[in-house]
């Protein structure tokens, strides 16, 4: 559901090694997706250039992304914070209280895509590598060689200052730390090459012990869908038996209430009402029993929506 829909909840974390292993299958395209950061309430996606095409995804406004520190709207994204190719947004820190840990990165904006309808409209895109920035795998800061030196006699502290912004002049100061195998990528899109491949793709992780699987979407969609439709039967069908039972517990009070006061409309036809007037009157006293129980229902309703949470914990505190 995150690497289709960007969602919040995401599963433990791959590496780039699963994605070169597909590529050195020469089965399929892996296409990687790093979807760990957020900017002004947007996922921020960092992929490969293969994405946009898989996806046809074209740009409308200004270019593609060819540098580090470079991004591309969706046109949802773009309308709504009112950004336009040349301005910058600002990677959101994924913990506030974590001082010595990612730092918040500008990112030029170089381009706006057409919309699509699809959650690609409320993603900002960037290279995968931008996105190993803001983790903090890669950084770019100033020199600590004295000129003449060697690597041997690099002497730095912590008081050296990283870029948080990346420009034509520190560009190439940026580099990446550890082995490119183990960098995390949230997940792994695989364009096989043929049906034949991708039945094969599928057999090499048929182990349920292996952390790494693959997930067919349209299978796993259809059967969410399935399993909502019905629970939506189930619910359906409870409805309507609480319905019936709340329509006879009515019928049931609105008759022993005639009851009661038999000799009330009794004393009323003796009078000169007329029985159609009785009826009028038993029918006036339902619609408005009826609308003040409404009433009580829409208010019910409007406070359970707007406060769930609160009126839970309150009743499990007590």
């Amino acid at each position: 559901m995150n690497a289709l829909y960007f969602s919040d909840d995401r599963a433990n974390p791959v590496t780039m090694a699963d994605a070169d292993a597909i590529w050195d299958s020469g089965l399929g395209l892996p296409i990687p997706l790093n979807t760990a950061f957020e900017t002004n309430g947007a996922r921020i996606i960092g992929t490969s250039v293969e994405y946009f095409e898989f996806r046809g995804l074209n740009v409308a406004q200004g270019r593609q992304i060819a540098l580090l520190g470079e991004a591309v709207l969706g046109a949802s994204v773009a309308e709504r914070l009112g950004l336009v190719p040349g301005d910058t947004v600002v990677s959101a820190p994924q913990n506030l209280f974590d001082l010595d840990g990612v730092y918040p990165l500008e990112l030029n904006i170089v381009g706006v895509l057409a919309p699509t309808g699809t959650p690609d409209d409320e993603a900002v895109f960037v290279d995968i590598k931008t996105s190993w920035v803001i983790a903090g795998i890669g950084h770019g800061h100033d020199g600590v060689l004295a000129e003449g030196a060697t690597s041997d006699d690099i002497v730095a502290n912590a008081a050296i200052v990283e870029f948080n912004r990346i420009t034509d002049d520190n560009i190439d100061s940026f580099h990446f730390h550890g082995d490119p195998a183990d960098y995390p990528v949230s997940a792994v899109v695989l364009v096989p090459n043929d049906a034949r491949a991708a039945t094969m793709l599928r057999g090499r992780y048929l182990d349920a012990d292996n952390p790494v699987q693959i997930i067919v979407p349209r299978d796993v969609i259809g059967e969410l869908v399935g399993r909502i439709f019905r629970i939506k039967s189930l619910l359906d069908a409870v409805t309507l038996i609480v319905g019936g039972a709340a329509l006879a517990a009515v019928g049931l009070a609105i008759f022993l209430s005639y009851r009661l006061r038999a000799r009330e409309m009794q004393t009323a036809f003796k009078i000169g009402a007329r029985k159609s007037m009785i009826l009028q009157l038993i029918g006036a006293e339902t619609i408005l029993i009826l609308c003040i129980a409404g009433v009580i229902a829409i208010a019910l309703t409007f406070a359970v929506q707007t406060n769930g949470s609160t009126i839970v914990a309150w009743l499990l505190a007590t």
